[in-house]
């Protein structure tokens, strides 16, 4: 499977979506929820981000919801 950009990965309860995507780092972001907005960034090598998706499942585009919309005043 080859990484790009915008893919979400499930793992043990929580997901992994890939933010930016370089030659040699991937910076992801951590959610228990997909709806919402909230998650910590991380920005690792691409090789350490493959041993992390070791077990995780590919979600299809067709599986991940949408997040709400941002409140007024919220980024």
């Amino acid at each position: 499977m080859k990484l790009q950009q915008g893919q979400v990965w499930q793992r043990a309860g929580e997901y992994l979506r890939i933010v930016d995507l370089q030659r040699l780092e991937v910076e992801y972001k951590s959610q228990l929820d997909l709806t919402s907005r909230d998650g910590t960034h991380h920005r690792t090598s691409k090789k350490e981000f493959c041993r992390l998706l070791k077990g995780a499942t590919l979600l299809a585009p067709s599986e991940v919801p949408k997040p709400l919309p941002a409140k007024r005043g919220e980024k």
